[in-house]
């Protein structure tokens, strides 16, 4: 599907960017473009690969202008660039709304413009019954996505939506790690919250599912296991210091949840099961509402919503050998593979 097309990565320079490239750089891929407002990642990521095939494109999501020419002659767009930070988008709302909602915003217009094929645009679980002006911002860009999705003709517009990424940036695991390693007390917010379970190789498998099976408006969500943050913080405190670093319970933080939430009852029930992943088709009833006034949906009252609750649990075990699969924690856990 990808051989000698153009692809362009918005906020490439993250995490999400970096597996894409693990992915594709040595593939049959004609060009992947790095478009993002930070000058010194990209230089380091040119100088780190090294490679003809990638081209930089400084520019932010917020100025369409500078989408325009980063957009122009691409084939395929995954949308990545976002304010993730909950506790920064808590203080600065506004922040959050100008790159995840008026960018998305931008860059799908740009797509749709310039004659893009096909973008996939990356959510959050945050997005789901939002609590935060992280997920609310977010919730936005997923309508935004399924509006202009809808409308679009020559554009193929679908959105993914996924749980907490192990090891990538903001991730709570490098943090561990680094507490552990320099003998200090791991911070836990609250034991008993659950968070889904994924890795980075796991996100960009769910980007190319929904890319290639992926109608106009859709929304992919990959089924994840998860696990509390108690078992994550003892994981990672007997794989490196054989469980005697301390844990300090420091309470939930601006905008926290006790657990995650994929899928809302409503969606549950238009959702299609794929086997490892759920596709949530586009909602396309139009504005005449009359007709849904008089009868409601009972099937909605007996559903019940995807959680990182009600997923199924990690065991330590489980957890552990997952933990030590992440190619992004290779240098962090170097020499503990045996253990």
């Amino acid at each position: 599907m990808f051989k000698d097309k153009t692809l362009l990565i918005s906020g490439g320079t993250g995490s999400f960017g970096r597996a894409v490239l693990r992915r594709f750089l040595n593939s049959d891929i004609g060009e992947i473009r790095i478009f993002s407002r930070d000058e010194l990642k990209q230089d380091d990521m040119r100088r780190e690969y090294n490679n003809d095939k990638l081209k930089f494109f400084i520019g932010d999501v917020r100025d369409y202008n500078s989408l325009v020419d980063a957009v122009r002659g691409v084939d395929f767009i995954f949308h990545a660039a976002a304010l993730k930070q909950v506790p920064s988008c808590e203080f600065f709302p506004m922040q959050a709304v100008n790159t995840n909602v008026i960018g998305t915003e931008n860059i799908l217009n740009a797509a749709i413009n310039e004659g893009v094929k096909n973008v996939v645009a990356l959510s959050t679980d945050k997005a789901v019954y939002p609590i935060n002006a992280m997920g609310i911002s977010k919730a936005l860009m997923e309508r935004i996505v399924v509006s202009k999705g809808r409308n679009s003709k020559k554009t193929n517009i679908v959105c993914t939506r996924y749980g907490n990424v192990m090891a990538s940036r903001g991730s709570v695991i490098p943090l561990f790690i680094e507490q552990v390693q320099n003998k200090k007390p791991i911070t836990i917010t609250d034991p008993n919250m659950t968070r889904f379970m994924m890795s980075l190789d796991d996100a960009v498998d769910l980007v190319l599912f929904a890319f290639e099976h992926g109608n106009s408006g859709d929304i992919f969500v990959q089924k994840s296991p998860a696990a509390t943050i108690d078992t994550l913080a003892t994981t990672i405190n007997n794989l490196l210091s054989n469980g005697k670093s301390s844990v300090k319970v420091i309470g939930t933080r601006h905008g926290e949840k006790l657990y995650e939430t994929l899928l809302t009852k409503e969606e549950m029930i238009r959702a299609i099961d794929l086997g490892n992943y759920y596709r949530i088709p586009a909602d396309n009833r139009d504005l005449n509402y009359s007709k849904f006034i008089n009868t409601g949906e009972e099937v909605i009252t007996q559903s019940s919503e995807y959680n990182s609750h009600n997923t199924y649990r990690l065991s330590e075990n489980e957890l552990k050998d997952l933990i030590l699969s992440l190619h992004e924690l290779k240098n962090s856990l170097k020499g503990i593979e045996n253990i």
